[in-house]
């Protein structure tokens, strides 16, 4: 790093850590608030850092001798899991791909209570995002459009509010709670619904609710609402513009009361704020300015078809602007060079920094080149910010590699590679068509330390200081669980990633494009030191 970046950064540092410090001490957990330790959200605090300061238990000098303490297992035939735990006090906080929701001891696995969402509103539902903890009450959303409250001590529920209506819509955004609004986007995978489907009439969107009725105090659309402009060659309605989802989980600046957070790209026509980042006034919603990072990018399931008659449904193929390249990674909100920050990854592999105020583009590193027919190269769900780095994984690319950036200039401090021999070790190796060398999580960081998971199946604690590895675990094997039976581990889970909270680390496993065979179900895993 240079020089004159260090010293700004490590002011710009103290100015953050001072205003994390003063919101964590003025709660307690008797109060039911998170502690300053605990990870009470998925980005753990309002600047998205995913960066636990306060962690003093697991170092760079004692993280080898991490152990497994317990799994917890999933229902086989419910999926792959994605919804990030919370930890506040001595609770974890999950969802899963069994329309449960529990609360569980974060040091035993014991269990302490569970909510069943089928008692809300009718058919299947699944909770792919992390919980927030706040003010006593646990906020959540699930794949039909609902976001909850439940009581955080009894699991009781507050109130269930439906943000969206449409057949499609899904929360995979984790939501931020901030002055009594609860904040969290929508999406939808209407694109991958096929030829028969009238696409597309999905808007992407910011909500507000209120925290303690879940009342929509007000929607940001990210697109115009969709007309029909034609038909589709089976004669089926084509609706646009549509699209431009909210994946992920917004930053917020609690001095100016902005919230940050990225879109998608659109589904049917061109137009919107699609692979936008969007800085929106965290009181009405308006929009304090928007920045563009692709010019036109129209993309659903029959795009990346090889077959003619498939490739008919994708307009944007011949021209070659049917990309994939979402902003679905999280933002982090930091200081450096004097200026207010806001940076965030694209699926298409760069990571944007721009200015927090205006939106001007500040500083751009290309991490990775994307893929054909789609952007699962790039940077997919998250990464993290220590007060002095900046930690950016890319996802397949070839292979995904982990960065060590200069928040000032965008200088690669180091890089490390997804280890080569990540699918020749370990239980990977039973499975060579299977395995690639990629990162699906989000980075964490801890003071020294980097977490990051791979489709190799390995969960991965990295020097921050150099990037080497100091800690690996392979999590392709039979685990027994504190709930009875036995699961089994596989990829590292997209949708979140590891949590590092009081002497104890958290991660699931179970990823969509990784399917390793599994007739167990996966697993919740936690470690801690003995």
């Amino acid at each position: 790093m240079h020089p004159i970046g260090r010293g700004r950064l490590l002011k710009a540092a103290a100015v953050i850590a001072a205003g994390c410090l003063a919101v964590a001490s003025s709660v307690t957990s008797a109060s039911g608030r998170p502690m300053s330790g605990d990870w009470p959200t998925w980005q753990k605090d309002t600047y998205g850092s995913r960066f636990n300061a306060q962690e003093r238990q697991i170092n760079a000098k004692n993280v080898g001798g991490l152990k497994l303490k317990w799994a917890f297992g999933f229902p086989r035939q419910a999926g792959a899991p994605h919804s990030q735990p919370a930890v506040v006090g001595d609770t974890i906080y999950f969802g899963g791909p069994d329309g449960q929701f529990r609360a569980l001891n974060a040091r035993t696995g014991a269990p302490k209570w569970s909510f069943d969402l089928s008692t809300v509103g009718t058919g299947f539902t699944q909770v792919r995002d992390g919980a927030s903890v706040a003010e006593g009450h646990v906020y959540f959303g699930d794949t039909r459009g609902y976001i909850y409250s439940l009581d955080q001590r009894t699991g009781k529920l507050d109130w269930a509010q439906r943000v969206e209506n449409h057949v499609s819509a899904t929360v995979t955004s984790s939501p931020i709670v901030f002055r009594g609004r609860v904040y969290v986007g929508v999406s939808s995978g209407e694109n991958l619904m096929g030829k028969e489907h009238a696409c597309c009439t999905f808007r992407g969107q910011v909500n507000a609710l209120n925290a303690r009725t879940g009342k929509i105090d007000w929607k940001f659309y990210t697109v115009p609402e969709p007309k029909q402009d034609g038909t589709w060659p089976n004669g089926v309605p084509r609706y646009g513009p549509s699209g431009a989802g909210v994946w992920s989980t917004p930053a917020i600046d609690p001095e100016t009361r902005t919230l940050y957070v990225g879109t998608g790209q659109n589904y049917s026509g061109s137009g919107g704020h699609f692979d936008s980042v969007l800085a929106l006034d965290t009181d009405t919603g308006k929009e304090r300015w928007t920045r563009k990072m692709t010019d036109v990018d129209t993309w659903r399931r029959e795009c990346s078809s090889q077959s003619p008659e498939d490739q008919k449904y994708c307009p944007n193929l011949p021209d070659g602007t049917a990309l994939d390249f979402d902003l679905g990674a999280a933002p982090n909100l930091f200081t450096a060079g004097g200026k207010r920050l806001i940076g965030i990854g694209q699926k298409l592999g760069v990571y944007h920094v721009l200015d927090a105020t205006t939106g001007k583009i500040v500083w751009q590193r290309q991490l990775s080149q994307p893929m054909p027919g789609g952007g699962l190269s790039g940077i997919q769900w998250g990464s993290s910010y220590d007060g002095q780095r900046l930690y950016v994984a890319t996802y397949m690319g070839n292979p995904g590699t982990l960065f060590a950036l200069d928040p000032a200039t965008g200088h690669v401090i180091w890089n490390t590679p997804n280890p080569a021999d990540g699918c020749t070790t370990g239980g990977a190796a039973q499975y060579p068509k299977v395995c690639r060398l990629g990162h699906p999580p989000a980075v964490t960081t801890t003071p020294g330390l980097v977490w990051e998971g791979s489709m190799d199946g390995k969960l991965r604690a990295y020097s921050a200081e150099d990037g080497k590895v100091l800690w690996a675990f392979d999590t392709i094997a039979d685990f027994p669980t504190v709930n009875g039976g036995v699961g089994r581990g596989g990829s590292l889970a997209g949708g979140g990633g590891a949590v590092v909270s009081q002497g104890m680390v958290y991660a699931l496993t179970g990823d969509m494009f990784t399917p390793y065979p599994n007739d167990k179900g996966s697993v919740l895993l936690a470690f801690g030191r003995e």
